[in-house]
C-alpha cells in the first residue's frame, strides 16, 4: 500500500490536478493512519491540501477512515465536545463549567482532545484535575491515549510550522458515537466546511460557531452566528449577545478562577454568561430545549442550582 497514488491526484500540474473524492480520502487516510505511509508522502499531502484548502468531501473522507479505525471505542454518549485548540490568546476554559452543566442536566458528555502552546491558567488537562469534574456522566479521554498514530499526525504540526487538516478531521471525529456534536473554529469559514463534510457523512445534530480560541466557547458580548445540522438539515441561526459587556473574552486583565467561579467565591457576569450562553448553544443541540430562548433558560436554571446535589432534568 502507498500514499503515492493520492498525493498524484492532488499535485498534478495546473490543470490536472484535482481534489480527492469522499472515498479517495477515505483510502488515503486509512494508508496513513496503518502506518505503512512513507513520512515524505503524507507531509506532501497534508501541505498540498493545506496550501489549496481542504474540501468537504476530502475532511469527510479522512474522517470516515479515522471513525473505521480498530481498537478500543468509548461507550456512546449524548454529546460529542472535541477541544483542540491551541495558543497562548486563551484564559480560564469556561467551556468546561458549560460542558458540565450539560452533565449535570442528565446528559453524558464526552470530550476528547489535545491542546499545545497554552497560556498559564488555560491548560483543560489541569483544570480537570484541579476541579475534579470528571465523573461517570463527564469524560476526558486524551488524544495520545484515543489514538496514537492521530496524535503523531497532529504533532507534525511541529514539524511544519503549520496546522494541517487534522486538527479538523479530529473535531469531526466523535470517537464515542453520540447523536450530537458541537465544534469551534477559529476561522469562520470552516463553519461551512465542517458543516457540509458533517452532512456528507450522514451526521444529523451538530452545531458549530466561531468560539473562543478555536473551542466551543461563545463570546456573551456578541450574536453568535450557527452553523451545523438539525435532524440532518443545515443550520443557518444565530443566539442573540446576551450581555452588552463589552469586554474581550479572555482578557488578560479579567483572570477567572474556574474554581471559584463555579463554588460562587468569584463573581464575574462576562464569565458566567460565557458559560451559560455556551451550555444553552450544547442543551439546544442535544435538543433539551426546541429553541436557543428556552435552552438559554434551562442553562441559566443550571447555573444557579449548579451546587445542589439533585439534578435539574431537560
Amino acid at each position: 500500500m502507498t500514499l503515492a497514488p493520492y498525493v498524484r491526484i492532488v499535485t498534478q500540474g495546473k490543470g490536472r490536478a484535482r481534489p480527492l473524492t469522499q472515498a479517495e480520502a477515505t483510502e488515503a487516510m486509512s494508508i496513513i493512519l496503518s502506518g505503512k505511509a512513507a513520512p515524505e508522502a503524507i507531509g506532501a499531502l497534508l501541505m498540498v491540501l493545506r496550501l489549496r484548502g481542504e474540501t468537504a468531501s476530502e475532511i469527510a473522507g479522512f474522517t470516515q477512515a479515522l471513525r473505521d479505525q480498530p481498537g478500543p471505542k468509548l461507550s456512546q454518549a449524548d454529546l460529542d465536545w472535541p477541544c483542540y485548540a491551541a495558543g497562548r490568546t486563551r484564559g480560564a476554559p469556561l467551556f468546561l463549567l458549560s460542558a458540565k452543566l450539560v452533565a449535570q442536566a442528565g446528559y453524558t458528555v464526552s470530550l476528547h482532545g489535545w491542546n499545545s502552546h497554552q497560556a498559564t491558567g488555560a491548560s483543560v488537562r489541569n483544570a480537570l484535575a484541579n476541579l475534579n469534574l470528571c465523573d461517570d456522566t463527564f469524560r476526558y479521554s486524551p488524544l495520545e491515549t484515543l489514538n496514537t498514530r492521530a496524535f503523531d499526525l497532529l504533532k507534525l504540526r511541529d514539524t511544519f510550522g503549520l496546522r494541517s487538516c487534522i486538527n479538523t478531521v479530529l473535531r469531526m471525529w466523535n470517537p464515542s458515537g453520540a447523536p450530537a456534536s458541537v465544534q469551534g473554529v477559529f476561522h469562520p469559514s470552516y463553519r461551512g466546511l465542517q458543516t457540509r463534510a458533517a452532512a456528507a457523512l450522514g451526521d444529523q445534530n451538530l452545531t458549530v460557531i466561531k468560539g473562543g480560541g478555536g473551542e466551543f466557547e461563545r463570546n456573551p458580548s456578541k450574536a453568535a452566528a450557527i452553523f451545523g445540522l438539525r435532524h440532518g438539515t443545515p443550520l443557518d441561526a444565530s443566539a442573540p449577545a446576551l450581555t452588552a459587556d463589552p469586554r474581550r473574552l479572555h482578557d488578560p486583565d479579567a483572570a477567572i478562577d474556574l474554581g471559584q467561579l463555579w463554588q460562587g467565591q468569584q463573581t464575574d457576569a462576562f464569565a458566567e454568561a460565557t458559560v451559560t450562553g455556551t451550555a444553552a448553544l450544547a442543551l439546544w443541540t442535544i435538543g433539551a430545549a426546541d429553541t436557543i430562548a428556552q435552552a438559554q433558560s434551562h442553562a441559566d436554571a443550571l447555573w444557579q442550582a449548579r451546587l445542589t446535589p439533585k439534578r435539574i432534568s431537560a
